[in-house]
């Protein structure tokens, strides 16, 4: 861990204009459409300054918070994902020629992200999309083209929400990787730290003092706060053996009874990358764009291959859903694929919890 230091609450508006005059633009959470979104910033006052936000299973709100809290939000629905990996984006154009046709490679404009405000959730979600895009045998250079100059800068959480069990995945309250710079809230300002050249540099030009004792301990007493008054946990203990055992286990019937199949859990998590590829025509014929467009395995048509589909019920569904995210994203990856960030359950219509579903399946086993 790097040195800490101290950041007056009004150096904040600096960091923003610094990283505005290297070329980033600059996104943080502000409020849209009645909930927290990443968004462009210019100035402190167009973060969510001074809210906060209840979370439960299929609800949530903003709420006025703390008088001079920045931070206080703890998410939205809006992870970094859709910044990396587009909701829909053309990946190449083909047009009619006189004689065949051209096929020509779209690239990505090439924008610099600079992020303000990023959870350890977030940041371990963006790991596990950088193995999957970055790190295989295969490079997606669309992601690449996105993520290679991205800087990040991360809000140790102080408070949860009752939907967060990051604890329970190991990858939060605070930030300890992956991080350009990490900033921790206290009632007279921040306390910093660097985690890489660009952070260091960028934290040069603010020319910040070295952290007070009582800040450093201020700031270990609110995360361990945080991570010990989390409300929800999962046992993650030989739970990928569990959920393949468990694959006959009445539980899915029961849960499938009550989901919609809508979707909203996959899209709102930040690590789920199912997505489908359609060519899309013009009108004259002259010209075809193969287009990627995210996609969830609670749609129907996902699994619909050869004219058969292997994923009818909505209880097949759910349990592909739930024992790739917790077992077998393990097996292909190395990691789990869920962080802990709750927004599944707090965006779930119905309210469906995964540690709820978890723990049903690991009281009540069919396999003894």
């Amino acid at each position: 861990m790097s040195e800490s230091l101290h950041m007056p609450k009004a150096a904040l508006e600096d960091l923003i204009a610094i990283l505005w005059r290297e070329g980033f633009k600059v996104l943080g959470p502000v409020v849209r459409d009645g909930a927290i979104a990443f968004d462009e910033v210019r100035k402190v006052s167009d973060l969510a300054v001074a809210m906060r936000e209840t979370q439960e299973p299929g609800r949530y709100r903003l709420v006025q918070g703390t008088a001079g809290e920045i931070f206080g939000v703890v998410n939205g629905a809006g992870s970094l994902k859709p910044f990396f990996f587009a909701p829909e984006e053309t990946l190449l154009e083909v047009t009619r020629e006189r004689r065949g046709f051209k096929v020509t490679e779209v690239t990505p404009p090439a924008v610099r992200l600079a992020f303000i405000g990023v959870r350890a959730c977030d940041l371990a979600a963006l790991a596990v999309q950088d193995r999957i895009f970055l790190h295989d045998h295969f490079h997606d250079t669309h992601y690449q083209a996105r993520r290679k100059d991205a800087f990040l800068v991360a809000v140790n959480c102080t408070r949860s929400a009752p939907t967060c069990f990051c604890v329970s995945m190991k990858t939060g309250p605070q930030a300890t990787t992956g991080f350009d710079l990490s900033l921790t809230e206290l009632e007279q300002g921040f306390v910093m730290r660097v985690g890489s050249a660009a952070g260091e540099a960028i934290a040069a030009k603010l020319g910040l003092s070295a952290a007070q004792h009582d800040e450093v301990v201020s700031e270990k007493a609110r995360i361990d706060g945080c991570a010990a008054g989390m409300q929800r946990r999962l046992d993650t203990g030989d739970l990928a053996r569990l959920l393949y055992e468990e694959a006959e286990n009445p539980r899915w019937k029961d849960v499938a009874s009550r989901c919609l199949s809508c979707t909203n859990c996959t899209m709102v998590c930040p690590t789920c990358f199912c997505h489908t590829v359609v060519d899309q025509e013009e009108i004259d014929g002259n010209m075809s764009r193969r287009v990627r467009k995210w996609d969830s395995c609670f749609s129907l048509e996902h699994a619909h291959i050869h004219g058969i589909n292997f994923r009818p019920k909505i209880e097949n569904r759910y349990r592909q859903w739930l024992t790739h995210k917790l077992a077998s994203w393990i097996d292909q990856f190395g990691t789990s694929g869920c962080v802990g960030c709750g927004r599944c359950i707090t965006w779930c219509p119905v309210g469906i919890d995964l540690t709820e579903e978890v723990a049903a399946i690991r009281a009540h086993p069919v396999k003894r």
